[in-house]
């Protein structure tokens, strides 16, 4: 399962990806006190502040057990763009690196994995919410004007964004700020660290299963409450932060405008899309090495990786 071939030992790290309820916050703590790591998270859900519950963040018990990086350091509705989030990632890893201690790098988002492992080089044009408003409005008042124009600039980033509006807006906002279509700044560098990747996996009936009894526990638990106080606080339903599952499909709800087991089921249905969105990622990543979480020795098995990934004085590429 891997295209590598042997380089000089680069610095280590440890990545644990997988779908929206596989099991990652609790086996990524546990691999944390096993070998002194702290865990860098690549999940964009968690960057923001009072978004707790809808997006299962570790609970300050669980962060006391292991550190986390880059958890609740926006508020509802703050832009972030990649190459941030990139920036800071390196800083934490590099951190954790220079006091000895062994980085995780853990998520759902194959975006941001992917940026930080694989070193992309990414425009450095912070985002332009003026523009991006503006843009909206346009495509909003005539469906496909945003392709059309992208396309006029940069044929190969509207065959490679066609259908992902959010992705050709910025594709639009780096053309307008640099003057070059966004695929001849993008690209591959050197890699910086020598990562294990490994993929935490179930059955996709186990996954819709567990993803389900979630999306009722959240409710239980207090989403409707957060999401209505992020709402009175003056978060706007429209904002990044919100496209988080858990969120948006609430809106509705606490509007008035559709029933609480419609809601229910709109979440449900809209994490069985994203975990078919993100195992179509992992796919891609030859690099990967699977655990199928539902077998008796899942936990046995990462730990002989791990274990043998550490020992190694090379790595292959």
């Amino acid at each position: 399962m891997s295209d590598r071939t042997t380089v000089p030992s680069l610095p280590k790290i440890v990545v644990l990806v997988g779908p929206t309820s596989v099991g990652k916050t609790d086996l990524s703590i546990e691999r944390a006190e096993r070998y002194d790591a702290e865990i860098i998270n690549a999940d964009s859900r968690l960057f923001y502040r009072g978004m707790n519950i809808g997006t299962a963040k570790p609970s300050p018990e669980q962060q006391e057990r292991a550190r986390h990086h880059l958890i609740d350091f926006l508020d509802p509705g703050d832009p972030v763009s990649l190459a941030t989030v990139q920036d800071m990632a390196f800083a934490a890893i590099d951190d954790v690196l220079d006091r000895g201690k062994l980085p995780l790098l853990v998520g759902g988002t194959p975006q941001y994995v992917n940026a930080i492992v694989e070193n992309w080089r990414i425009p450095r044009v912070e985002p332009n919410p003026e523009l991006r408003a503006q843009l909206e409005s346009e495509e909003l008042e005539r469906p496909g004007v945003l392709l059309k124009r992208l396309r006029a600039v940069d044929p190969r980033g509207a065959e490679i964004h066609a259908g992902n509006t959010r992705r050709i807006i910025r594709a639009l906002e780096v053309y307008e700020a640099t003057g070059q279509p966004i695929t001849t700044l993008q690209g591959k560098g050197e890699p910086r660290y020598n990562a294990l990747e490994i993929e935490l996996w179930r059955p996709r009936e186990e996954l819709h299963r567990r993803i389900d009894n979630r999306a009722i526990e959240q409710i239980e638990a207090g989403l409707i409450e957060e999401v209505t106080a992020l709402l009175n606080a003056g978060t706007d339903p429209n904002s990044g932060a919100f496209s988080s599952i858990g969120y948006r499909q609430l809106v509705p709800y606490v509007r008035g405008e559709i029933t609480l087991d419609q809601a229910i089921e709109r979440i449900q249905f809209d994490c069985h899309r994203l975990v078919r969105h993100q195992e179509t990622w992992w796919r891609k990543n030859p690099r990967l090495q699977r655990i199928e979480m539902q077998q008796p020795d899942a936990f046995a098995q990462i730990t002989a990786l791990i274990d043998a990934f550490l020992q190694q004085s090379v790595h292959s590429r």
